[in-house]
């Protein structure tokens, strides 16, 4: 994961994106994982459920379902560099600025800046409308161990 290291395909990161997209955490939170022209993360929620609802006891998504996303697309960003190898969110910091309403919500994360053993990135979250909601940074810890499949933590 130098930064000599040539950055993945587009089809690697599709096929990352696929591979996990059949997890069974990407089926239970029903979000979906891209990796729009190699230079983002984004976590799509195409349709907001009763399960995702909650928040300030209203229609809103719960906190809850933003942490895990955040963690989610902060926890890919490792792939824009190396898809093949693990990584492991070590921190995050959130900022809840508005109530995400709507019947749909995306998350959007870029890296910061990354070295050798950790990688730093921000993510947001947009609601139906377009209107940031909430922002993060992260701090990810990555590793020389590939993931067991080859292509992707997919493990189903």
């Amino acid at each position: 994961m130098s930064d000599a290291q040539s950055p993945p395909t587009q089809e690697q990161l599709d096929r990352f994106a696929e591979q996990f997209n059949q997890s069974a955490t990407m089926r239970h939170f029903n979000t979906r994982l891209s990796f729009p022209e190699g230079k983002k993360v984004v976590i799509a929620i195409p349709e907001v459920r009763p399960e995702h609802r909650g928040g300030l006891g209203t229609d809103a998504v719960n906190g809850g379902i933003l942490a895990a996303l955040f963690d989610l697309a902060i926890g890919c960003t490792p792939a824009l560099r190396d898809p093949s190898r693990r990584a492991a969110t070590m921190q995050l910091s959130m900022s809840f600025e508005r109530p995400v309403r709507g019947d749909s919500a995306r998350v959007e994360a870029t890296i910061d800046t990354a070295g050798t053993s950790s990688l730093f990135a921000s993510a947001r979250v947009y609601d139906a409308e377009g209107t940031v909601c909430a922002r993060c940074q992260g701090v990810v810890k990555l590793s020389k161990m590939k993931w067991a499949s080859g292509d992707s933590p997919a493990v189903n």
